[in-house]
């Protein structure tokens, strides 16, 4: 028996640490896959629900196929045109030759985020709306030198004499070609085809600058999530993306190999007609797949890009935040009026504007913060609203629409959809235990005893806000001073901040992740009722700090691009009517300034709710978000920066 030294040991214990290091997330994210809650720390029971949902999830799939079919749209057609283009480069004098590789390589070396900013600029300047053929050809021109990287070395193991031999017996070139030099590179053929798919199934960056309204892939659907927080959903189909890869790998690893020996010794004539009929057959196997696989991908293909490309005689582009209209809602406008309606996200105010400012896609209606909406009117990024397309707006409180005056002074371009404040949400169980203070002023998140417990918003406007607040300042301050003492203040916070985060802190509270979170009003009615689903043995309350707080007005306006303007009157008009006013206040809990539709809340708790709908008339120190111009927000992202970055 061979004797276990402590070398053994130790090279064994550093691959079961690698092994942990590698599987231990995805094995978590496999459990929560199956958690019947979406808190990520609470075991809330076994479930399958986030599977169906997974496939319920029209976003999901419609990702999932883009995805797929994007990357075998454009590993093909990357694969003929590099192939070609590396017979073409072997042809050449060698330092030629030597010049377009290097120039080939460029694209590799360089940075991705370069590549796709560049074709997204590309396409704008030649009039190219981005959409699902800007996605692809971004992928093509990404994936080409790939493929003639894989390729050219096999060219250069090829013999040309086989070639001219197979001329000089009668051949024609492509005849020649396919039977003599085709079967050598097709190895490097096969290899190209296989990285173009992998580059493009997995990319990001690329994507992200190219796509249009209604383009999503899984990356940039992940992305998306991980700024709002990632459904259980999500996890599903990670779950059986990596066990498809498991199976299809064991299969690949544990099949069983092909008998090399017969019984009976053949002679070398049977054998070589048995080669020949092998490779005869595997020839056609190949050909018939390869076949029927373009013939597949074409015929897909041409669908989505028709699908994609297709101008609708009656259509309008909307762009908003994530989860800020129900869903039915969209379905019911487009069964009402016959109107197609493309759906498109954004994150923040910051990540839409440039999309805006662009005119890349051009969408129909925007609904942006008040202090972007200011901006864009400024910049002249507006339409002027016709409002006599909009008689719903007499359901509108007038009360916001005075308040609008701040960003929208002769009330032109914008129509009141939410509104609400920003508070402190904190966890009551965590704060008796410890035996602390409730929290009632912003200056209470810098208290020590929360270290590690306190989740601030990931927003340089909300940080600064929180900070400028705290010391009773303005939150549109343009002084630097004012400024200056706010970021070391935020600095100073840092040791205690658990994480920066934007809606994730409603999963996080909710999970008992942390004690104290900045969170926006309109989450409370949607913490608390998961509060009572979930039977915790806590409760999680909100407060308006003394100093006064940020009281905040989102709004649909028109970009003065948009091709489809009364399709995006009728569409405000719709969202103004009582009944779907009160849909959507339903689905995203967030305040509604529609006073009959708040009439029609039946829960005369939440109709009168003193968080939901709060009487402004009782607090101090309420400011909406002003657009300070260009050298101001400069000044507000440096600081911002070098907060995120001590």
């Amino acid at each position: 028996m061979r004797k276990y030294t402590l070398k053994q040991f130790f090279q064994d214990f550093y691959l079961v640490l690698i092994l942990i290091f590698l599987y231990a997330p995805i094995v978590t994210m496999m459990v929560l896959s199956f958690n019947n809650t979406k808190s990520r720390t609470l075991w809330g029971g076994f479930t399958t629900k986030w599977y169906t949902q997974m496939f319920e999830n029209q976003a999901i799939m419609n990702a999932l196929y883009n995805t797929l079919l994007i990357a075998s749209l454009s590993a093909l057609i990357a694969t003929i045109i590099g192939t070609v283009a590396a017979i073409g480069i072997n042809s050449m004098k060698k330092v030629p030759r030597t010049i377009v590789m290097g120039v080939n390589n460029i694209p590799m070396l360089n940075s991705e985020i370069v590549t796709g900013i560049s074709l997204m600029l590309a396409f704008i300047a030649f009039g190219i709306s981005l959409g699902f053929k800007t996605v692809l050809i971004a992928h093509i021109t990404f994936n080409i030198p790939y493929v003639i990287l894989s390729v050219m070395p096999k060219l250069k193991q090829t013999n040309k004499s086989t070639y001219e031999a197979a001329m000089d017996l009668g051949a024609g070139p492509v005849q020649a070609f396919f039977k003599v030099v085709f079967p050598d590179i097709m190895p490097g053929v096969l290899s190209g085809f296989l990285m173009a798919f992998t580059m493009s199934l997995d990319d990001f960056i690329i994507t992200h600058f190219t796509r249009g309204a209604g383009i999503d892939t899984l990356s940039t659907l992940i992305y998306s999530e991980v700024r709002r927080g990632i459904k259980p959903s999500m996890y599903a189909l990670s779950t059986l993306i990596f066990v498809t890869v498991l199976v299809l790998l064991i299969i690949t690893n544990f099949s069983p190999e092909e008998t090399k020996k017969t019984a009976v010794p053949l002679s070398p004539e049977e054998n070589a007609r048995r080669l020949n009929r092998r490779k005869r057959n595997s020839n056609i196997k190949r050909a018939v797949l390869a076949a029927a696989t373009v013939v597949i991908i074409c015929v897909v293909g041409f669908t989505t890009y028709g699908r994609y490309s297709t101008k609708h005689s009656n259509e309008l582009y909307v762009y908003n935040w994530g989860e800020y209209i129900d869903d039915s809602v969209i379905e019911q406008f487009r069964e009402e009026t016959g109107i197609e309606v493309t759906y498109d996200l954004f994150e923040t105010n910051e990540e839409m504007y440039p999309v805006i400012e662009a005119g890349a896609v051009n969408y129909d209606v925007v609904c942006p913060s008040d202090y972007m909406i200011q901006k864009m009117a400024e910049n002249g990024l507006l339409a002027e609203i016709n409002f006599d397309n909009i008689p719903n707006l007499a359901n509108i409180d007038p009360k916001f629409l005075e308040m609008s005056r701040e960003f929208d002074p002769e009330n032109l371009y914008s129509v009141p959809y939410t509104w609400g404040t920003v508070g402190i949400l904190y966890n009551t169980k965590t704060i008796e235990e410890r035996g602390l203070p409730v929290p009632k002023k912003w200056s209470d998140l810098w208290n020590p005893a929360y270290k590690g417990e306190i989740l601030m918003q990931d927003s340089v406007r909300d940080a600064f806000m929180v900070a400028l607040k705290a010391r009773g300042y303005s939150m549109n301050t343009e002084n630097i001073n004012e400024l200056q003492e706010a970021k070391a203040d935020l600095i100073a916070q840092k040791p205690l901040v658990q994480a920066y985060v934007i809606d994730q802190v409603r999963d996080k509270m909710i999970g008992g992740e942390a004690a104290l979170g900045v969170i926006f009003s309109g989450e409370m009615l949607y913490i608390q009722e998961e509060v009572e689903n979930q039977n915790l043995d806590y409760s999680l309350e909100y407060v308006i700090p003394e100093e006064g707080t940020n009281l905040w007005i989102d709004s649909w306006v028109i970009p003065k691009n948009a091709e489809n303007k009364e399709n995006a009157e009728k569409f405000i008009n719709f969202l103004c009517r009582p009944e779907i006013a009160l849909m959507n206040f339903e689905y995203i809990t967030y305040s509604t300034p529609n006073t009959e539709a708040r009439k029609m809340i039946e829960d005369e708790a939440i109709r009168n709710s003193e968080i939901a709908f709060p009487d402004l008339s009782k607090y101090d120190n309420l400011e909406t978000f002003q657009y300070l111009g260009t050298e101001a927000d400069q000044t507000y992202g440096e600081l911002w920066n070098q907060v995120k970055s001590h």
